[in-house]
């Protein structure tokens, strides 16, 4: 049994290849909504997380498949937000979250 560990962050291109979706894009939908903010490391680089991601997801669906505009999806988003957090809080695997609080348990007791 192999217990793969995803990555904590992602890069824009890791994003874009991901999702089909250009970089530019994904650039372009963080300064068109707030629930798509991604951390950006002493670099600039962009760093998504799962949630992150998530949104990224939830974005193009409401664009591309169910053909909503940039105006519309945010507000479907503004009214589901609280769920859609909770959503994508219950796709990470409670032995994940397990092995990622340990790990910074071990990180802050080197500090």
């Amino acid at each position: 049994m192999s217990t793969g560990i995803r990555k904590l962050y992602y890069s824009i291109r890791e994003v874009s290849e991901m999702t089909g979706l250009k970089p530019h894009v994904l650039r372009y939908w963080e300064g068109e909504f707030d629930q798509l903010r991604p951390k950006k490391n002493r670099a600039g680089n962009r760093a998504y997380t799962e949630p992150d991601i998530a949104v990224v997801r939830r974005i193009q669906s409401l664009v591309y498949d169910e053909k909503y505009t940039l105006e519309g999806a945010r507000q479907v988003l503004a009214a589901g937000d609280d769920a859609s957090a909770r959503a994508a809080l219950a796709d990470v695997p409670h032995d994940q979250l397990r092995d990622l609080r340990a790990f910074l348990a071990d990180v802050l007791r080197g500090l």
